[in-house]
């Protein structure tokens, strides 16, 4: 499934109806066999610019700003709970919220033209939410470098320091991203939800809680009929025929 943020003459800002929509596009049908990977594009030069700041004015009230901050906090936290791998596409700039949504995807691939940027601070609105994300992404001091000064980190840097895992030219971006999908899709379904259920749970334990709870789900993935299956046609020497 390919989500594409398309407002680019508000430079595809969250706004709490787009938010709203990006939720409910990420939950349709999301147990359906034939969802195996969910794509987050954009149309326009810049990805997503954040939050639109027109809905954070003195001119609307404290409720209205909870409600905008706590439905983008839900859709970022949605992104690593839904059973399937979701990919962000990134090819313009992602500033604020957008570079939020960039670092709270699983994997992103950007075109070599990509920034990335909390340029909070330099308005009076720091960017404490989307530091969240970031600081889970990035080397602390990379991170806090960002969300100190706004200034933007490119593609490369990007790259260098872990927010996406690739960048491509820009008439490459939409090749590089299907290659890794269509190669997502070759795995079972049941398989990869529980290991990046797994991946996300043990990432906030200590060292021996994580490996007390992956033991127990190597276990468990064991029970899986795809796990089985797996394993069988290895030693048969066959590709396997996945139930998912």
């Amino acid at each position: 499934r390919t989500i594409i943020l398309n407002n680019p003459r508000k430079r595809n800002a969250l706004s709490l109806s787009m938010l709203q929509s990006l939720r409910d596009d990420l939950l349709h049908d999301v147990k359906s066999k034939d969802l195996r990977v969910i794509i987050i594009s954009a149309e326009g030069p810049v990805f997503c610019s954040g939050h639109d700041l027109k809905e954070l004015s003195s001119e609307d009230d404290v409720k209205h700003h909870s409600e905008v901050f706590e439905i983008c906090a839900e859709v970022m936290t949605l992104i690593q709970k839904l059973p399937v791998p979701v990919i962000a596409k990134v090819n313009g700039l992602a500033t604020a919220a957008g570079c939020q949504l960039v670092a709270s995807c699983d994997i992103a691939v950007a075109s070599e033209k990509s920034q990335f940027a909390t340029p909070g601070v330099n308005i009076g609105l720091f960017c404490s939410t989307p530091a969240v994300a970031l600081g889970r992404s990035l080397p602390r001091k990379v991170a806090l470098e960002m969300l100190f000064t706004g200034e933007p980190l490119s593609a490369q840097e990007a790259l260098m320091h872990g927010l996406v895992s690739k960048v491509v030219p820009e008439d490459k971006l939409e090749e590089e991203t299907m290659k890794i999908s269509r190669k997502i899709c070759e795995s079972s379904k049941s398989v990869l939800a529980l290991g990046k259920a797994t991946f996300y749970r043990q990432m906030a334990q200590d060292l021996d809680a994580a490996y007390k709870m992956t033991t127990q789900v190597m276990v468990d993935n064991l029970t899986l009929r795809d796990g089985q299956e797996g394993i069988e046609a290895f030693i048969q020497k066959r590709k396997p025929v996945w139930s998912h």
